[in-house]
């Protein structure tokens, strides 16, 4: 009987050891911060964004400032998850051979901002994003990195991102661009996240602004000299040396003569700038424009 009385005391010493630890852990638990991140599908932003403020889903139509609008999106989340921590923003895009373009890698520079690139094809769409979201979100779910997770995005595919997120304990609440008409989000995504918040044409508008064409006259602009238009070629090429960084433009050298779609676009957009003269339907002198481009690079490599 005595050595039946001291086995249960013994027992009840090590159930009141168990329960002082658990106390002890779950005390820990309450004083660690939850934590936060923002996931944005900006193939997704871009379209229905510019559709609702500018009236189109061209990019090269209007103008989006990034980084004002990705410090709205903090300042949303700071007062939707008021006692969470933001972890950082994670902005998904596409690019031709994931080369960052001018504007990505600027978002890239920004502080607390991660820059995901998937491919884009012949047709500018994106691919491979989807699965670059599902694999964050499930990684930082996995492991304890984040509780919630703020996703603006739209399509289907990111229905496996979510509940591979969900599978692990987070929270996944989608945040959606306000639609003019209808729905600019699936359906089954709607119906997988714990919370939905869209985000209106007042929020969107300071950040968005439709792009006017320069008023190039040929009739009242000197055409420009080949010469004065390689120059210029040369000219962007140091430019983007010296902001893009020479590993991201030498992985531009393989491809010669030919620039990716979205490159070329730069290059023209930057040349038109400078030069104060549009090149459109001017074969000619955007050959040259890429020759003297591309002179420069092969000097520096």
């Amino acid at each position: 009987m005595e050595a039946m009385n001291d086995d249960l005391g013994a027992l009840s010493a090590r159930i009141d050891r168990t329960n002082e630890l658990l106390e002890r852990m779950l005390a820990e638990v309450a004083k660690t911060p939850s934590t936060h991140a923002i996931f944005v599908d900006a193939g997704y932003l871009y379209a229905a964004a510019g559709r609702l403020v500018a009236g189109t889903e061209d990019r090269r139509a209007f103008d989006l400032d990034a980084e004002g609008l990705i410090d709205a999106l903090i300042d949303r989340a700071r007062t939707v998850f008021a006692d969470s921590r933001l972890l950082r923003v994670y902005w998904y895009d596409g690019a031709r051979r994931r080369i960052h373009t001018a504007e990505q890698q600027s978002i890239a520079e920004l502080p607390d901002v991660k820059v995901r690139l998937g491919n884009l094809n012949a047709n500018n769409q994106q691919k491979g994003v989807d699965s670059l979201i599902r694999t964050d979100l499930e990684s930082l779910a996995r492991h304890r990195a984040i509780s919630d997770a703020a996703l603006l995005g739209g399509d289907e595919d990111l229905v496996s991102a979510v509940e591979a997120a969900q599978g692990y304990g987070a929270r996944v609440h989608l945040w959606g661009v306000e639609a003019p008409e209808g729905r600019n989000q699936a359906e089954p995504l709607l119906w997988e996240v714990d919370s939905q918040r869209t985000l209106d044409l007042d929020f969107f508008k300071p950040y968005v602004s439709r792009r006017t064409t320069p008023a190039y006259d040929p009739a009242m602009t000197v055409r420009p000299t080949r010469e004065n238009v390689r120059f210029v070629g040369a000219q962007i090429a140091a430019k983007w040396l010296a902001a893009r960084g020479r590993e991201t433009v030498g992985e531009l050298l393989p491809g010669h003569p030919y620039l990716p779609g979205s490159v070329d676009q730069d290059l023209l957009v930057e040349a038109e700038d400078i030069l104060q003269y549009s090149l459109r339907g001017q074969a000619d002198l955007r050959r040259v424009l890429r020759d003297g481009f591309w002179e420069h690079l092969q000097t520096q490599f």
